[in-house]
């Protein structure tokens, strides 16, 4: 009888890692006119290849479609933030290589995520952290992204909002890892959401760089998701409150000072 063959989960990773690696090479390949719908349809691909890499681990129908969501969108924020760069071969190679390790080290985080929602894991703590600078790197990407085209402040605040609710929503879930979804922190997700939406649209009608606006509401994620982070894990002090609202501080000040309000 012949033996099914079957990779295991690390096999699976890389695999995937890689199918989504050179396919982003292909897609500075074709015609720029196509690039976004191609980037659209390359990003979901990114789902399936999530499911099927996790799939002894999504016991619960929440880890169906909250585990996905940072891969999707670090797919997507890695492809478009792409088109910033020079096209030479030196930074294809350099974009693929962090690409491939990035999407990598996504799918490890959300492996354990997921084992973590049956049993106590040692690696729960370092995974949590890893996916929070992740989250943080993505919606980076995608705020540089949404303020390069340039659009009417009004769309900037949608976009903020509809790019953040679900990678704010997923990355304040892996603090608990609830098996259904927990009101209090899609109420989070929504609040932080707007606020942040309602500082891009500050943020679009200020004379800033796209570089120093994008700066500003990754600054403002940190704290926000920072402080409620803390607070679902029952390590909302004082002196943590002080400590990011500082951050903060010193990031809206120096939003102040590089403004042109001259020009």
């Amino acid at each position: 009888m012949r033996k099914k063959f079957n990779l295991n989960k690390r096999a699976r990773f890389i695999l995937s890692a890689f199918i989504l690696g050179i396919g982003l090479l292909f897609i500075q390949s074709i015609s720029f006119s196509w690039r976004y719908l191609v980037v659209g349809f390359w990003s979901i691909l990114a789902l399936p290849l999530c499911l099927w890499s996790l799939r002894e681990g999504l016991t619960f129908k929440i880890e169906w479609f909250v585990t996905p969501i940072l891969p999707v969108f670090f797919c997507a924020a890695v492809a478009l933030f792409y088109f910033l760069f020079p096209q030479s071969l030196i930074y294809r190679i350099s974009i693929f290589l962090f690409f491939s390790f990035g999407i990598y080290i996504v799918l490890l985080s959300e492996n354990i995520f997921t084992v973590a929602t049956l049993r106590t894991i040692a690696l729960l703590r370092a995974a949590q952290a890893i996916g929070f600078l992740l989250t943080l790197l993505t919606v980076f990407f995608l705020y540089n992204t949404v303020f390069s085209f340039r659009l009417f402040p009004w769309w900037n605040a949608i976009l903020v909002f509809f790019i953040s609710l679900p990678l704010f929503f997923q990355s304040l879930w892996t603090i608990d890892l609830e098996k259904k979804i927990d009101v209090k922190i899609l109420l989070f997700a929504v609040v932080f959401s707007l606020i942040v939406a309602q500082l891009a649209l500050m943020v679009s009608l200020l004379p800033v760089n796209v570089l120093t606006g994008s700066l500003f509401l990754t600054c403002a994620s940190y704290v926000l998701l920072g402080m409620a982070s803390a607070e679902i894990s029952g390590r909302l002090f004082k002196k943590t409150i002080y400590e990011y609202l500082a951050v903060g501080g010193l990031m809206f000040l120096a939003l102040l000072l590089t403004t042109s309000w001259t020009g």
